[in-house]
């Protein structure tokens, strides 16, 4: 048969693979520096402990059954694996705990052309703080990763879901019509939204406010905007909190990346508060979000606030291509041919100095070949007599004394001899 990848999965090949590595690096650096330490989750998690925490996940979650007939799912995201991993191990520990991960999840689609059913989230979670304080801070901590990765040209959205969720408590239009605003408000579907507001059991005053609030954007004067707007439904706490966490976000000197933005909300139901998204431009997808889930933990029996956000590597990834801002990577230093016995020996001297080196069988111009082809900066030959370089012909040239210097910086491809 001939080999295929399933739908939505693909391979990733050494020289991506080097360069998601890299970008991973960026990004870990970051949440590291802010005092996020690393965790991984199981691949799979209990369905009944998911939906509990996300609500259903039907044509969502890959399902699997184990053995012991137990019913379990890839994960579709890292936020409620990690809120079962703090209740089940860590709910003894003094908060907030400050987390970071990064890690592949697994999302179900109808067959559609080019969606994606594997990617690779990276991201923090905050969990056991509230407040514009812990807000601001993983928002701030979002600009600073999407400018470390390398993007020079981004915008961040920030808004909050109580206040949709004060002008439908406010409407009494019954929880269906609510159900119906906030799947239509995922969509950002105004049309629906606008007909929604018209419905005649909607009082005027949340009819008005649902027509207006997801059309606001802008700075701080987007807030007041949206008061004004939704004067009456109960949700000016909110915006008190919002304006807070923009303030702060100004005090850090990240506002300038962030748009007050009263149409951003998440594809998973169990945000409370704050909600953010980070776009490219010519993307057309999200690079990701979070924002606010106070309520997760309170699933597993362990009440606790939480805020975080996750990043789509792979779409960070594109962004960067888009941006001619891919991180550079390190390639080979050198490809190393001789006896093999030699070989092996001095490889491991090269490598102890901070080389990269693979072994050949090739000789003379053929191993230089292998270099180029490699993009390796040295081809070089170990004999009894010592370890040596070959020039482009594939003759002995330079030798290479001990102690063994630094690995050098010039590659083949870039024409570099005198190295």
């Amino acid at each position: 048969m001939r080999p295929v990848t399933p739908r939505g999965f693909r391979d990733v090949l050494p020289e991506e693979a080097a360069e998601r590595e890299a970008l991973q690096r960026r990004l870990g650096d970051v949440f590291s520096a802010w005092g996020y330490g690393l965790v991984e989750t199981p691949v799979v998690e209990r369905l009944d402990a998911l939906e509990a925490a996300a609500g259903s996940l039907e044509g969502t979650a890959f399902r699997l059954v184990d053995l012991d007939g137990q019913l379990l799912a890839l994960r579709p995201d890292v936020t409620v694996p990690i809120a079962r991993l703090v209740a089940s191990r860590m709910g003894d520990e003094v908060g907030p705990h400050r987390l970071r991960y990064c890690a592949n999840v697994f999302r179900e689609h109808e067959s559609l052309r080019g969606q994606s059913r594997q990617f690779t989230q990276v991201g923090v979670e905050l969990v056991g703080a509230r407040g514009p304080a812990a807000d601001a801070e993983v928002v701030a901590m979002l600009v600073e990763a999407l400018r470390a990765a390398g993007l020079s040209r981004f915008s961040i959205g920030m808004g909050t879901v109580e206040v949709f969720q004060a002008i439908v408590d406010a409407a009494g239009a019954g929880e269906t019509w609510g159900a119906a605003v906030f799947a239509a408000a995922h969509d950002r579907n105004l049309v629906e939204l606008d007909r929604l507001a018209a419905e005649p059991d909607v009082a005027p005053r949340a009819a008005a406010a649902l027509r207006a609030v997801p059309r606001i954007r802008g700075g701080v004067e987007a807030i007041e905007a949206c008061r004004s707007a939704a004067s009456g439904c109960g949700c000016d706490g909110a915006l008190d909190d919002l304006q807070t966490t923009y303030e702060l976000l100004e005090s850090a000197g990240v506002a300038d990346k962030v748009a007050v933005d009263f149409s951003v909300m998440r594809s998973f139901d169990y945000y409370t508060g704050l909600v953010v998204e980070a776009y490219a431009p010519g993307l057309g997808v999200p690079l990701g979000g979070g924002g606010r889930y106070d309520g997760v933990l309170a699933a597993f029996d362990a009440p606790s606030p939480a805020a975080g956000f996750a990043l789509g590597l792979e779409r960070v990834a594109i962004a960067l291509v888009e941006q001619d801002g891919g991180p550079r990577t390190r390639g080979l230093d050198a490809v190393l041919g001789g006896e093999p016995g030699l070989a092996l020996e001095v490889a491991a001297r090269l490598r102890g100095a901070g080389w990269r080196v693979t072994l050949s069988q090739r000789e003379g111009s053929a191993l230089v070949r292998e270099a180029e082809h490699r993009g390796a900066v040295e081809a070089l030959v170990a004999t009894g007599k010592g370890l040596y370089r070959l020039d482009r012909s594939g003759e002995v040239a330079l030798p290479i004394e001990d102690p063994i210097p630094y690995a050098p910086t010039t590659s083949w491809a870039q024409g570099g001899e005198a190295l």
